[in-house]
Order: structure tokens, then C-alpha cells, then sequence
């Protein structure tokens, strides 16, 4: 049985690590990596770097190298590969299931504004602040550029595509991140504002409660929905499962003798 895991998150390593430690007979993984980020971290099994081609292509890819089940464990806001997935499992006649990480929820004390997009967000900054951490990644600062009169802390990866802000610093950096050094982040930049994509887990949430402590506004901007219909579960452990359970019911492993999931 053959898996290709639409990945290049922590979530989509950790599924591949998961099925890797409890190996299944026959099972084969593919890890599909977008190739945007220039030293991804390579998660066990095959893998294949570069986009498909859009649905067609994906769909085409799919019949090509048989593939039984394909799990969609991209970023949550990765919004046209999903939506390809969706269509290209249709018409492949391929089971999907999209992995996504829960989203950040506000708590107390948290002064957050929510957007929709990051033109949205970057419309709101001028009455919030003047010196912005920008932790939206390195695509999509176009929508930042006309804002002379702001300083921007651009925080990603890998450098940013022009156009960007005309007061921009750029700092290079993989997460996860610390509490501590978030705060310092913040005192050290004199940030008065923060933006994010509402990335959800654990590695680059300690932002936020740094952002908190100090009273700081949060513009988060939304993230696009899962195409309807297509299963979400939240945890490399479900996705894990559920590929465990499709492989129980191949006819392939049926051949290999009665299987016992863990």
C-alpha cells in the first residue's frame, strides 16, 4: 500500500516518523515537500521535492505511482494545495485526510485582532504601532510595503521576496522558540506590535504570551478553511490510525496474513 503525505510541517514529519517506528508490511511512504524552504528537514521514508502541477497534475501523479491513500498534512495556510488535493483525490478515487495542527485560541489578556487577510492586517497596523514583529513568513510582505511611516522586524526562514516594507530588518530564524527569547525579541526591538498567521502549535506560540506579559496588540490573521467534505483530524497519532486502519482492509495486507494494530 502506498501513502503520499503532502507535507513540510512538523506534523507531516511526525506522522512519517510515526509509521516508520511501527513499520506495516508492504506499506511504502512518499513525503511530497513544496521545496519553499532551501534546508527542509527530510522526515523518514521516500521523498519527492517540487509542486504537480495543480490538480490535474496531482491527480495524474496519483494513478501514476499508485497511490492508495493520500493525507494532506501541509500548512494551514497552504490554502491551493489543499484544495488540489481535494479535487485530485476525486478524481483519482484516492481516501484523503487532511492533518491539520488546532489553531491558537485568545485567553485572557490577550488583545488580539483578527483579519481575514494580511491587506486586512496591514490596513489595521498604522493605529496600533510603529515597530512590528512580522512573523507571517517570507511570502505575501507585498501587502506591507507601502507602509513607510512603520518599522518592520521581518522573522523568517529563509529571506523574504521583495516587495517588502521600506524600514525593514530581517531576521533569519527557525523555530521553535523560547519564552525567554521571545521576550527579549520584544525589549530589544522595542516591538509595540505583533503579526501572525494564525499558525497554531506549540513551536512559535511562545510569541504570544511574550506579546501578553507585555500588553502588547496581536493582528492574527485567519486561516483559510479545509475544502469541504475532506475528513481533518488534529494529531499525527489520528492520521497515523487512520492509515493503519485503510492498511487492515488492503487486500495486499490481507494476503500478508491477520494484522494486529497497536
Amino acid at each position: 500500500m502506498h501513502v503520499l503525505i503532502l507535507g513540510g510541517t512538523t506534523e507531516a514529519r511526525r506522522l512519517a516518523e510515526r509509521l516508520a517506528a511501527e513499520p506495516l508490511p508492504g506499506l511504502r511512504v512518499t513525503n511530497s515537500l513544496a521545496g519553499r524552504v532551501s534546508t527542509p528537514r527530510t522526515p523518514p521514508g521516500e521523498a519527492r521535492v517540487g509542486g504537480f502541477g495543480g490538480a490535474e497534475g496531482l491527480a495524474a501523479w496519483l494513478r501514476e505511482h499508485t497511490v492508495d491513500l493520500l493525507v494532506d498534512a501541509t500548512h494551514p495556510f497552504a490554502g491551493t494545495i489543499s484544495f488540489s488535493a481535494a479535487r485530485a483525490a476525486a478524481s483519482a478515487h484516492v481516501p484523503l485526510l487532511a492533518l491539520r495542527r488546532p489553531g491558537w485560541v485568545p485567553v485572557e489578556g490577550d488583545v488580539w485582532h483578527e483579519t481575514g487577510s494580511l491587506a486586512e492586517a496591514a490596513a489595521l497596523l498604522p493605529s496600533l504601532g510603529r515597530r512590528v514583529l512580522l512573523t507571517t513568513g517570507r511570502l505575501g510582505l507585498a501587502a506591507f510595503a507601502g507602509l513607510d511611516d512603520l518599522w518592520f522586524l521581518v522573522r523568517s526562514v529563509d529571506p523574504p521576496e521583495a516587495p517588502c516594507p521600506a524600514r525593514t530588518k530581517v531576521l533569519l530564524e527557525r523555530g521553535p522558540f523560547t519564552l525567554d527569547g521571545e521576550r527579549e525579541l520584544l525589549r530589544r526591538h522595542r516591538i509595540d506590535v505583533l503579526v501572525t498567521k494564525d499558525s497554531g502549535g506549540a513551536a512559535t506560540a511562545p510569541k504570544l504570551t511574550a506579546a501578553r506579559e507585555a500588553g502588547l496588540p496581536v493582528v492574527v490573521v485567519r486561516r483559510p478553511s479545509v475544502p469541504e467534505g475532506v475528513p481533518v483530524v488534529s494529531g499525527p497519532d489520528q492520521a497515523a490510525r487512520w492509515v493503519r486502519e485503510a492498511h487492515a482492509r488492503h487486500p495486499a495486507a490481507r494476503r500478508c496474513g491477520p494484522h494486529v494494530s497497536g
